[in-house]
């Protein structure tokens, strides 16, 4: 088999021959014409077959091609602006790699549940394709900060006999007859690391047997934390904003297309890859919330919406009635605009049912309460980059969060709430350093000492200030992509009921 010629690289052969090995995406046909829409992973591309530049069984090859039939393509590459790969394909030869049958996503709408079913192919669609690359572009942004500021990548394990935000979300297995959970965080070893290598970060897979089925929720998913030792909060701040600008700007300075085809306003994203974040004290949160402003907010939101709904659904009925006598490519036009009426109006729907929720959590948020969703979408509305909230409760913190020396009932830990309603992405502080502290600390939250003897000796031997954050990879992806659920960010989500396929 010859080397493949990828979509991506087409520019290369403009003008000459070229073969493409992939999977049909789409296909139309005419009299004599045949355009097939061909994907190989790396992009898409429009080939064109006329009938009149091919032989009778590269024509019949290629009637014969249905929706994700495997096929290798040859033709002369041919420049076209209009093109999502701004070239396309004049085809000589068609070789059928396999014909597909009865390929069960189809260009109409389907369920949720439907999708989430045939999770293994459903990959293969376009906008499940944009998602992935850009995961795969946050990826690699992270590793590429973290690599080019001294940090080594070192990897904590899975198997764990700690619990590190709490006992109540652990998955528990049967280790060779020792009880053990998978990891909620990679946090603990990560301390112990930095203590080894001064700054380090680790990226793996965390589980939480969290039985919670918001839009926000995975039971496991990716986390990124680095520890850095004598890091204080401030300056853990300040990595943390850096580095999720130099996230941002990568994305947007390198998947433009895969933005553009998620139909993703970037109007945030574009403020948010320059640092500068606001940051708020957990009290000036508080105070938000329960201020005149934020009422004021509600209630013009709620206004707006009761409006918009009425209008959208005229809209709505109209096209619908215009459907019927209209040609092909105003039939497209009308259908494209019904999709994104039917989403506004359950974004509405939602809006309405959540409104009342949020006023009642927002006005009844009292100092030392924990924020909610509700009250992290709330507090994002009014700005227009993510925002970083400092100083909670520290009866409300892990163990292991140090405390403010100025005021003992504060930790110094941080939140990262991303803008547009999504909420905590990063989550992180100030580790305790001292031993006589911590050990208080483990009996408080009446925690099993002998688990972290290990993890004490990190204070006996070379204690030093330091600091880190857990940033929560599919979280971001959601709010860089612009998505309603987190479910689409990961290949395979795993969340509640859901272990198939």
């Amino acid at each position: 088999m010859k080397k493949n010629t990828y979509i991506n690289e087409l520019e290369k052969f403009a003008g000459q021959s070229a073969t493409l090995r992939g999977w049909v995406y789409n296909k139309r046909e005419g009299k004599s014409l045949i355009f097939l829409i061909l994907r190989d992973g790396t992009g898409t591309c429009q080939c064109i077959i006329n009938q009149q530049d091919v032989s009778d069984a590269v024509w019949q090859n290629a009637s014969e091609l249905t929706q994700e039939s495997s096929v290798a393509v040859t033709g002369k590459v041919i420049e076209d602006e209009r093109s999502s790969s701004g070239y396309e394909i004049h085809v000589t030869d068609v070789n059928v790699v396999q014909i597909a049958r009865d390929y069960p996503i189809t260009p109409k709408e389907h369920g949720v549940e439907f999708l989430m079913e045939n999770r293994h192919l459903w990959l293969r669609s376009q906008r499940q394709w944009a998602i992935m690359r850009i995961r795969n572009e946050i990826i690699f942004a992270i590793h590429t900060f973290f690599q080019e500021r001294g940090f080594i990548q070192m990897d904590a394990p899975i198997f764990t006999g700690n619990a590190v935000e709490g006992t109540s979300t652990l998955f528990e297995t049967n280790y060779f007859d020792q009880k053990a959970y998978l990891t909620q965080s990679g946090q603990l070893y990560g301390e112990a690391m930095a203590m080894a290598h001064g700054k380090i970060y680790t990226f793996g897979p965390t589980f939480r047997a969290e039985k919670s089925k918001t839009r926000r929720h995975l039971t496991e998913f990716w986390m990124i934390e680095p520890e850095m030792a004598y890091y204080d909060l401030e300056m853990n701040m300040d990595l943390a904003e850096e580095m999720m600008a130099f996230i941002v700007d990568r994305v947007l300075s390198r998947r433009e297309t895969e933005l553009a085809s998620l139909n993703r306003d970037t109007t945030a994203l574009e403020k948010a890859r320059k640092s500068g974040y606001p940051r708020i004290t957990y009290t000036q949160a508080i105070e938000r919330l329960k201020s005149d402003e934020m009422r004021i907010m509600l209630d013009e939101m709620e206004d707006s919406r009761k409006q918009e709904d009425p209008q959208l659904r005229q809209e709505m009925a109209e096209l619908e009635k215009e459907f019927g006598q209209a040609k092909k490519g105003r039939k497209l036009q009308i259908e494209k605009r019904l999709r994104d009426i039917r989403v506004r109006l359950e974004e509405i729907e939602e809006d309405l049912r959540n409104i009342p929720v949020w006023r009642k959590s927002a006005l009844e948020k009292q100092w030392g309460d924990d924020l909610g969703g509700s009250d992290e979408t709330l507090l994002t509305m009014q700005f227009d980059t993510p925002i970083m909230v400092y100083g909670y409760p520290a009866e409300i913190k892990a163990f292991y969060m140090k405390r403010d020396p100025d005021n003992d009932k504060v930790a110094l830990g941080v939140d990262m709430l991303a803008p547009e309603g999504y909420g905590e992405i990063i989550g992180g502080g100030q580790r305790e350093e001292s031993l006589d502290v911590l050990l208080d600390r483990i009996e408080e939250h009446e925690l099993p000492i002998e688990a972290f003897s290990w993890y004490l000796d990190l204070r006996k031997f070379g204690t030093v200030p330091h600091s880190g954050f857990g940033l929560g990879l599919e979280r971001t992806v959601s709010w860089i992509c612009g998505l309603k659920h987190v479910r689409e960010t990961i290949p395979f989500p795993r969340m509640l009921g859901r272990l198939y396929p």
